[in-house]
């Protein structure tokens, strides 16, 4: 039987890919901070509509990986500076836009979205559509699991982009919801939100320093 129509092959592939995945999806980045951000400021809703987001966000940078685009864009210097600064400039521009609203982490109780959704999930399409590390990382990552000489190693790709969808959207919402369900436990302490802001633009500004310097 061929290799890479065993049943068992396959699903031992599946299983490496997705314990690879969790790791990589649970380790808290841009994405994970903004969708706790959103869960704490407006509540469950925001916070699963921030995950679906940022899931959506990632559409792209897969099928640039998937298409082969990664590589002209890693071959171009000048495309993936373009993209890395958008990237920096739009985490520089969460992170004033975190401190400068006072009412950011600090809506009223019982008031679940006062952003609306269309708002917060457009953000969080950004944060991820702006990361250039992302094609990077599936245009590296997604070739460990698909042998060069799989058959249908296209389908194989889009398959496993996939599960790191779903995973992503799974381990991003339940983010989201613990940031809610805490968020009456801080909402009526000022100061414990006012150092909630600071941190958060915090690590958007670190974030884009970093990135910066990729």
């Amino acid at each position: 039987m061929d290799l890479f129509m065993d049943p068992l092959w396959r699903q031992s592939q599946a299983m490496e890919f997705l314990l690879t995945s969790l790791v990589l999806t649970v380790t808290p980045g841009t994405g994970v901070l903004f969708t706790v951000a959103a869960g704490l400021s407006w509540g469950t809703r925001a916070g699963v509509v921030a995950a679906v987001g940022c899931t959506v966000g990632i559409v792209p940078h897969m099928l640039a990986a998937i298409t082969g685009l990664a590589a002209l864009l890693n071959a171009s210097a000048v495309a993936f500076q373009t993209l890395k600064y958008l990237g920096v400039a739009y985490l520089l521009y969460m992170a004033w836009k975190t401190l400068r609203e006072k009412n950011a982490l600090a809506a009223e109780q019982g008031d679940d979205a006062p952003r609306s959704a269309a708002d917060v999930i457009v953000s969080a399409v950004l944060i991820n559509l702006l990361n250039p590390k992302l094609t990077l990382f599936f245009f590296a990552f997604l070739p460990q699991f698909v042998d060069k000489g799989e058959p249908y190693a296209f389908l194989r790709m889009a398959e496993l982009s996939a599960y790191f969808m779903l995973l992503t959207l799974v381990v991003f919402a339940l983010y989201g919801v613990f940031a809610a369900a805490v968020r009456e436990h801080v909402i009526g302490r000022p100061r414990v939100m006012a150092w909630l802001r600071r941190v958060f633009a915090g690590a958007f500004a670190a974030l884009g320093a970093k990135l910066a310097f990729l």
